[in-house]
């Protein structure tokens, strides 16, 4: 299947989704068409869609096809069914917020529609089509805000990113990704640098295959190369993502960003999260409330086929870790570039 231009992980066509299947990247560009709800979650919860604002966007639209799929007209028993699909499709994975900010998102809508279950279903599907296109202008935002923030030496900078945040991991363009693309554009990128990311390796899977597409240039490290590339003087700077921001700038991301953080912070390289606000929780005051999802050891003590350690070792797979406040230089939004401790100011609580 030839791989088209732009790249969108979530499409909406005529009445099903299309996924694009990140598994099996970048071996194969391959999709999947989903008509269900319950498949929309396996989706979720296998990483056929991954990154915090694209599970939120798929997630959306779970919510219209599990409506669609509750055969009553009774407005009080369509909207309790539609709850037990909420919860679903939110047992998925725990760490993003977005996810459960857009299935909120799509019960409210649903809570506050007028008029028949028919038309309540139109209304699902009118919001989880808005969500997806405001997610791809908020990233957008990111980066254009993003570009402001670099260092303004040198001219051209190296960037390391950590995992994939780009077009994949949103509706289109990205978020840490986003501000590379900006930069490219604004002529002011060198060079990319993505760390491998283990154990999964969205870094080397799909941030290089983002790269490539694109024409970005870019180079591939193992996650323990970062230390010494910047002791070498060959990064400028370091923007990540976040699955869920706390209301004090806590971050939680892909596990290795915390390290990433504290290499950064000793070599004296800035270090920014971008991600658009509906990934602060502002509910939580620091990230010790965060929830953080453990994933199959499968994905540890194999790669592929092979199995990379002997029987009898015991594992331990954490999928997201959390950098504490004090090692961000800023975490760039789509309402502007903030410093951890500012975010407050923006909180709708």
């Amino acid at each position: 299947m030839s791989i088209p231009t732009q790249v969108y992980p979530v499409i909406w066509k005529e009445d099903r989704v299309v996924l694009i299947d990140q598994t099996r990247l970048p071996k194969e560009y391959a999709i999947v068409e989903i008509h269900r709800y319950e498949d929309i979650a396996r989706a979720i919860s296998t990483m056929i869609v991954r990154g915090a604002p694209a599970i939120g966007i798929a997630a959306a639209y779970g919510m219209y096809l599990g409506a669609r799929e509750i055969e009553t007209d009774d407005r009080d028993t369509f909207l309790a069914r539609l709850d037990e699909v909420a919860r679903i499709l939110g047992n998925t994975r725990p760490t993003a917020v977005n996810l459960f900010w857009a299935i909120e998102r799509m019960q409210k809508t649903a809570q506050n529609a007028a008029g028949a279950v028919a038309e309540i279903r139109e209304t699902l599907l009118a919001e989880a089509k808005a969500i997806q296109a405001e997610d791809l202008r908020t990233c957008q935002e990111i980066g254009d805000r993003g570009l402001e923030a670099l260092p303004k030496t040198p001219e051209r900078l190296n960037i390391l990113t950590h995992c994939n945040t780009g077009s994949l991991a949103t509706a289109g363009y990205g978020t840490a990704l986003g501000v590379i693309r900006s930069a490219q554009g604004a002529g002011r990128l060198a060079r990319v640098y993505a760390d491998e990311t283990r154990p999964r390796l969205q870094g080397a899977r799909l941030t290089t295959w983002e790269c490539v597409q694109d024409q970005i240039p870019v180079t591939l490290i193992s996650d323990n190369m970062a230390a010494h590339c910047m002791k070498q003087g060959s990064i400028h700077a370091a923007i990540v993502g976040a699955d869920r921001i706390a209301a004090n700038g806590d971050t939680a991301n892909k596990i290795g960003t915390y390290s990433l953080a504290l290499v950064a912070k000793a070599h004296n390289v800035p270090f920014f999260v971008a991600a658009p606000l509906s990934t602060v929780d502002f509910r939580l005051e620091t990230g010790e409330g965060i929830p953080i999802e453990e994933r199959d050891p499968a994905e540890l003590y194999q790669i592929g086929p092979t199995r990379i350690c002997p029987p009898g070792v015991e594992f331990y797979n954490p999928a997201f870790d959390v950098t504490p406040a004090a090692l961000i230089t800023a975490i760039i939004t789509e309402r502007g570039v903030l410093k951890p401790e500012e975010l407050k100011q923006l909180s709708p609580i």
